[in-house]
C-alpha cells in the first residue's frame, strides 16, 4: 500500500469549496476559550463542509496566528461570523429556520447513536466551553440535547473530539439517505 500524493487528493479550491454543495449544519461556539480548539474545529468543518461557524462570546476570531496553528487556512474556506452573545446566534438561527442542538450531558438528553436527522431540515449545533459546556442560557432556548456515549472514567470528551464525533455522524446519516 502507498499513501497517497497531496496532488492525488483532488481537494477542492477555495473558491470550488465555497460553490459546493453544503451539509445543513450551522457549527456554534460557546465562548471556547483555546485557540488551538478554533482552529481544529475550523478544519474539521471543512472536512465535513458545513455551512458556517459561528463564534460566540470570548470565542476568538480569526485572522490570528494561535487559530491558524491548527486551522491550516479552514478560516478562508469557511464562512464564519462573530456574536458577542450565543444567544443572539441562536434566535438569528431559529429566525432562520434551523433545530437548535446542543451537545452536552443532559436531562433528557438524546444519544447521538439514537438520533435521527430529518432530511431538508438545517441543524445548529452549539458546543460549550471547555470547562463549563454549553452555557444555561443557552439551554433553555434549545430543542434537543445530543448526548455522546462514553464507557471509561472521565465525563467528557475535548471540544475538538466531540466535534468530530457528531460531524461525522450527521454527515454519514445525512449522506446514507
Amino acid at each position: 500500500m502507498r499513501k497517497l500524493k497531496l496532488d492525488e487528493l483532488n481537494r477542492a479550491t477555495v473558491e470550488e469549496f465555497k460553490q459546493q454543495e453544503k451539509l445543513p449544519v450551522v457549527v456554534v461556539l460557546d465562548n471556547v476559550r483555546s485557540m488551538h480548539n478554533i482552529g481544529s474545529v475550523f478544519r474539521t468543518s471543512d472536512g465535513f463542509a458545513v455551512s458556517a461557524v459561528y463564534l460566540c462570546g470570548i470565542t476568538a476570531q480569526p485572522p490570528h496566528r494561535e487559530i491558524e496553528k491548527t486551522a491550516l487556512g479552514a478560516t478562508q474556506s469557511i464562512h464564519w461570523k462573530y456574536f458577542a452573545d450565543t444567544v443572539q446566534a441562536v434566535d438569528k438561527l431559529r429566525a432562520d429556520g434551523y433545530h437548535i442542538v446542543a451537545i452536552e450531558q443532559a436531562e433528557n438528553s438524546i444519544m447521538l447513536n439514537n438520533f435521527a436527522p430529518v432530511n431538508n431540515e438545517k441543524y445548529a449545533l452549539i458546543f460549550g466551553n471547555e470547562v463549563n459546556g454549553v452555557g444555561e442560557d443557552v439551554m433553555s432556548k434549545i430543542d434537543t440535547c445530543l448526548e455522546i456515549p462514553q464507557f471509561g472514567t472521565k465525563h467528557s470528551f475535548n471540544i475538538v473530539v466531540s466535534a468530530g464525533i457528531v460531524l461525522w455522524d450527521f454527515f454519514a446519516k445525512f449522506n446514507s439517505k
